[in-house]
């Protein structure tokens, strides 16, 4: 049986497009009937598109992804479904990575950018919440502004 490709692309949410990812990915070759995606966090394993692949590929297929963070936010998730590939035969590669899934090296590397990338997303929170914290400081209300129930006269 012949490798086949097949593609993954993300965005965290419906407003961002997948239009750069897919135009990236059809470009190696893949069949728009390969083509997955999900306009999700990554952050959550319950995205439709990657459930889909993960039941259509079969072993020795190829799974075309463009960066790590594509595929996954956290470390261990990306772990998990990396393992879950090799199980079934299943090669990842990340293209603008210019990394695969393909042999120890591959696996040991994948790991690593991972956990590199986990950081940078901790270290992203972290310096979020300290300028809300700042912005509290200064007066910056969040959240909806308040409104009044003019029935009962109270603020909800």
């Amino acid at each position: 049986m012949d490798s086949r490709l097949f593609e993954y692309a993300r965005v965290s949410t419906s407003q961002q497009s997948l239009d750069i990812q897919i135009k990236v990915l059809k470009e190696s070759g893949v069949k728009p009937c390969r083509i997955f995606t999900d306009k999700i966090s990554g952050s959550t394993k319950e995205r439709s598109g990657l459930e889909l692949i993960i039941l259509k590929v079969e072993k020795g297929d190829c799974i075309l992804v463009t960066k790590l963070d594509r595929l996954g936010r956290d470390t261990a998730d990306m772990i998990f479904l990396i393992k879950e590939f090799d199980n079934m035969g299943v090669t990842v590669r990340f293209l603008d990575d210019g990394i695969s899934t393909e042999g120890t090296i591959g696996k040991m590397v994948i790991t690593i950018l991972s956990a590199v990338a986990e950081a940078e997303r901790s270290r992203i929170l972290e310096r979020t919440n300290e300028g809300r914290i700042v912005a509290k400081i200064r007066g910056v209300k969040f959240g909806r502004k308040r409104t009044i129930d003019k029935k009962s006269m109270r603020i909800i």
